[in-house]
């Protein structure tokens, strides 16, 4: 009898407990706003693959230094977090291409941090070829052209003076979402290539004259693996990962550059005063006097509203960002990105102090938020 009472008042602790969890369970679901500081810890972000693995580095980092702090961010190329923040459905996005006042003017105020910078490689599929590809600006803008459609062409040979190349057709990869990648990428060609800015243009999706499309940086990097004379563009890491060999481009220098976090670096330096003025400055394509830039380069920005509608998440937000700009940036070359350069990163703390809860007193908007 008395083992019966036992499992009696032990069924009655179970169901007890059970209860206890449903209820605290049941304050979990309330809205944002509500008590649940767990909610207010939780935040999202969404967009740029270019920026996909050191964002993967760094969340980890940050929320191993910060239990109960989660972040969610979705790779889902920067056309993707820009539809996504505008709707107000993330906490932040983030974009290999900065947006234009045009731009600005359908979204929520936002500051647009730059907090890393990468190389957009040229990637491709020749198993015979044992030496790096050399592309000039000219080769490269006519095989996206459609122009140069074979590796036999007299253009391709010329860049590569020696080298014994099939006589395969080039089959193009590029990306078939909007894409930061491709902004970088098409902003390189368009500045190169007359015939490409009057025919293609460039953004972060463009009407491709040629090729294969495929979704995110994997799915071009799948596209290039399976197609034997096959040549598209990638982040570096991305190649790296998959083994790819990776072309050296010509520079305006005239010298062939490999892409690397230090030729990322050199074609940040060669934009210094312009950055200065404006964080959103494109840095492809750097002047002769760059001698190491790579010239097909870029700034990935975070897009965060400047009015957060909840303090705990907002708070959140801006120590996430602190941590990119400062202690992350160490991750950086690890993964093939560069550093950012002392000049940026102090812009960078202005911006993020512009950064407040709503009902906060904000600073006064610089041109450096807008991007100006």
């Amino acid at each position: 009898m008395h083992n019966h009472q036992k499992i009696a008042r032990l069924g009655f602790a179970l169901i007890s407990l059970t209860f206890t969890l449903a209820c605290n369970s049941n304050k979990s679901l309330k809205p944002q706003g509500a008590e649940s500081s767990g909610e207010s810890n939780s935040i999202l972000g969404a967009g740029s693959t270019f920026i996909y693995p050191i964002m993967t580095r760094w969340i980890s980092s940050f929320q191993t230094s910060h239990p109960g702090v989660q972040i969610n961010y979705q790779s889902i190329g920067s056309g993707g977090g820009i539809q996504q923040l505008k709707q107000g459905l993330v906490d932040f996005g983030a974009s290999d291409a900065a947006l234009d006042d045009e731009h600005l003017k359908d979204m929520p105020a936002l500051v647009q941090i730059p907090e890393s910078a990468g190389p957009v490689c040229i990637t491709y599929n020749l198993p015979e070829l044992k030496t790096p590809l050399k592309l000039s600006a000219a080769t490269l803008s006519g095989i996206f052209l459609g122009k140069i459609k074979t590796w036999q062409d007299p253009a391709v040979k010329k860049d590569n003076p020696g080298v014994s190349l099939s006589n395969i057709p080039i089959v193009v990869a590029h990306r078939s979402d909007g894409s930061g990648t491709t902004n970088i990428f098409t902003t390189y060609l368009a500045k190169v290539s007359p015939e490409w800015a009057k025919q293609v243009g460039k953004g972060i999706s463009v009407s491709w004259p040629t090729g294969l499309g495929g979704k995110g940086s994997e799915g071009v990097t799948g596209v290039i693996k399976q197609t034997q004379g096959a040549i598209g563009y990638v982040e570096l890491t991305y190649a790296k990962e998959n083994n790819l060999p990776v072309a050296q481009v010509r520079n305006q220098a005239g010298n062939w550059v490999d892409a690397s976090p230090a030729t990322t670096t050199a074609a940040i330096d060669a934009f210094s005063d312009d950055l200065a003025k404006d964080v959103r400055t494109p840095i492809v394509d750097p002047p002769a006097s760059a001698r190491d830039a790579y010239p097909i380069c870029g700034l990935t920005y975070l897009l965060v509203p400047k009015q957060g509608k909840d303090a705990k998440k907002t708070e959140v937000v801006k120590n996430f960002v602190q941590y990119i700009i400062t202690d992350g940036q160490a991750s950086a070359e690890r993964l093939a990105y560069a550093k950012l350069p002392a000049t940026l990163a102090d812009q960078d703390q202005k911006l993020l102090a512009e950064i407040v809860a709503s009902g906060q007193p904000g600073q006064t908007t610089t041109s450096a938020s807008m991007g100006k």
